[in-house]
């Protein structure tokens, strides 16, 4: 299985990533992608951007050393209503808007109970794409609910390479579990790298272990495909 674009990165601007657009582009180039998304943190995490990082992702070139730039987020949930820490007038400007939990921002310590109910009320917000890092022990999820109601939403859950090397640790049970039931339910899935500098860009190797062998078919990961993905995010090539 091939993944042509890195779907989960982070520049300077997330406040604890190391990297420009530029470099990060640079190295998606060099590593043979077609597409990458910058997804820097929503402004709710400690040391995050300021809104206005996500109006001014506008001046972006649609394409960098032939590597197509998509604009992005990774959103926080911040409350058990599904709320983003990114508005609506924000959000509908971005090509991909993925939503995930995070320390610091209002949701630490409440249970899978509880965290089940706000990341599949973030489901339900049109705008939201993929939920990023899923396996993450930190949040606990119900895994079952949280796989069907991404089928039913069409909403990709996102596999996420940086859990299984640097960040998250014991990921990996959590990770195989929900790739063994997004294979089962058809769930649609994502790749990403979580690149906090650029010579993480394209890293895809642990995360495509746990796809294969939980039997997770190509057609269902969504960046495995340029043509895939730009459906899947209602964009034109």
């Amino acid at each position: 299985m091939q993944i042509v674009a890195d779907m989960h990165t982070h520049t300077i601007a997330s406040g604890h990533a190391y990297s420009t657009v530029n470099e990060l582009a640079q190295e998606a180039a060099r590593k043979g992608l077609l597409a990458l998304a910058v997804t820097d943190h929503g402004p709710a995490i400690p040391g995050g951007p300021h809104l206005y990082h996500f109006g001014a992702m506008r001046f972006f070139p649609q394409s960098i050393q032939g590597v197509r730039i998509l604009t992005g987020v990774e959103a926080n949930i911040i409350d058990l209503n599904g709320t983003l820490d990114l508005p609506e007038e924000y959000l509908q400007k971005l090509d991909f808007v993925m939503a995930g939990l995070h320390e610091g921002c209002g949701m630490d310590g409440l249970g899978a109970d509880q965290n089940t109910r706000a990341v599949i009320a973030a489901m339900s917000n049109p705008r939201v794409k993929a939920i990023s890092h899923p396996g993450n022990p930190v949040f606990p999820l119900h895994y079952e609910t949280i796989v069907e109601a991404a089928r039913q939403t069409g909403t990709a859950l996102e596999i996420n390479n940086s859990s299984f090397i640097i960040s998250r640790k014991g990921s990996r049970p959590n990770c195989e579990s929900l790739a063994e039931l997004i294979a089962h339910a058809g769930t649609p899935v994502i790749v990403g790298s979580d690149a906090h500098i650029a010579q993480v860009v394209g890293e895809f190797t642990a995360a495509l272990e746990v796809l294969e062998c939980a039997g997770v078919r190509e057609e269902q990961v969504i960046n495995s495909s340029l043509e895939r993905l730009f459906a899947f995010l209602d964009l034109t090539s």
